[in-house]
């Protein structure tokens, strides 16, 4: 959705409540008037200004909107697992106002043309802000370079290689050495597919028991070593998605001491679940990298309370029901997350196991920082903000989500934290009056 493209007449004032835009400590909120998209008044003046519409956001929690660097939104595609429209929605409810659209499209991302396309279905039928990254290979198929600069000049915000590897070093090397001429960040997901190989669990006591194929922790340190010491050399911005394993935030934390340029994020589903989550063949746990041990998940949560991880994605993959429903190895591998990052954050923050303030932070200034742009509420700033009540439940149904993919991880279970409002520039994405 273009500012452009919105038409701007009513003004808003939000009372009550705490303000965080991630950047500071949370502080009771002075009053905040919106007008025309943006944050035009923050202060005690804003309580006696005339405006169209009050909300009232006492108990609440006024945050900048929430940034999600992976997020599939099926469209172009078929139309059966998802498109713009559902998706975007889906975002919105979850508080997101800003979304990043992983290449793995049908057709793939890999040209200016699909991008464009994708710009296009977002300014007319998506609710919040959506920012393409394109493939890095043609297809996607880890051969050859895509065409970077009409990437870059069409809109991507970066260009990556979604949830697939690349097989060979020599071309990684060259897609970074690229990627860095045009100054474009890499957005990759360290798998060394030969080690993953048929792989669809991770290689530990519940895929032993059961009898199910691993997929080693090596499989992914392995890539980690291999595209730190090829992002070093060839001085790319490297990010690294969706890590799951101890050993990668070690690799990670000594590689930012020696001073080179990556950020990393983890999907909100390794830091609340683990391996034991697929003990009754559960195919909506088939994810990829797998939930992987305990230790794992305690090491994931200690890199986003130490900020070595940026930031805490929702790797939101919604699936027609069919395609989870076969034996779990011939399922796809995703969950339908994007609606339940919050919730399950909050989670977290009630077990004491992250605190409010850096659970907000991953979800804003930290991916805000991956993409070089600011969440920082100020007078002049876009009005995209996420209004939750962190006391207020919800339960994922049928009924209740709004994306295609009802796959969520928490079917049926009552959840903390309920988003009251989202702002898009200042327009109503998604509001919850009840």
């Amino acid at each position: 959705m273009n500012a452009s493209q919105q038409h701007h007449s009513a003004s808003l004032k939000v009372t009550g409540g705490t303000l965080f835009d991630g950047s500071s400590a949370p502080f009771p909120n002075p009053g905040l008037l919106i007008r025309e998209g943006r944050v035009t008044v923050l202060g005690a003046a804003a309580l006696s200004a005339d405006a169209d519409d009050v909300f009232d956001a006492s108990r609440c929690v006024v945050s900048a909107g929430f940034i999600d660097l992976c997020c599939n939104l099926r469209e172009p595609g078929n139309g059966q697992k998802g498109n713009i429209a559902t998706e975007t929605r889906a975002a919105a409810h979850g508080g997101f106002t800003t979304v990043c659209a992983s290449p793995e499209t049908s057709p793939v991302n890999d040209s200016g043309a699909v991008t464009h396309l994708i710009r296009e279905g977002a300014a007319s039928r998506g609710v919040v802000k959506v920012l393409p990254i394109g493939a890095i290979t043609r297809g996607l198929e880890g051969d050859m370079l895509s065409d970077m600069a009409g990437l870059k000049s069409a809109g991507c915000v970066a260009v990556g290689n979604g949830s697939r590897g690349i097989r060979n070093a020599r071309i990684l090397r060259r897609c970074m050495a690229y990627a860095q001429t045009f100054g474009l960040t890499v957005m990759f997901s360290p798998e060394n597919q030969s080690l993953a190989a048929d792989g669809y669990a991770h290689d530990g006591q519940v895929a032993t028991r059961l009898g199910l194929l691993g997929i080693p922790e090596v499989a992914e340190t392995a890539a980690v070593m291999e595209m730190l010491l090829l992002a070093e050399e060839t001085g790319v911005r490297l990010h690294l998605s969706q890590i799951s394993c101890a050993r990668s935030v070690e690799m990670l934390a000594d590689a930012r001491n020696r001073g080179i340029q990556v950020t990393a994020d983890v999907a909100m589903h390794q830091l609340v679940f683990t391996e034991a989550a697929l003990a009754g063949f559960d195919s909506r746990f088939h994810v990829r990298p797998p939930l992987r041990s305990e230790a794992d998940r305690q090491a994931l949560l200690e890199g986003v309370r130490s900020s070595v991880i940026d930031a805490i994605v929702s790797q939101h993959q919604p699936h027609d029901s069919a395609a989870k429903q076969a034996p779990l190895p011939a399922t796809e591998p995703g969950l339908s997350s994007i609606e339940s990052v919050l919730s399950l954050g909050l989670k977290l923050v009630a077990a004491q196991e992250l605190s409010l303030p850096r659970l907000l932070a991953a979800l804003t200034a930290g991916p805000a920082g991956v993409l070089g742009c600011s969440t920082v509420l100020s007078e002049g700033a876009p009005a995209d903000l996420c209004i939750f009540d962190p006391d207020g439940h919800w339960t994922p149904s049928a009924s209740t989500l709004m994306s295609v993919g009802l796959h969520a991880p928490m079917m049926g279970v009552e959840l903390p934290g309920r988003v009251r409002l989202t702002l898009v520039n200042g327009q109503v994405a998604w509001s919850d009056t009840e």
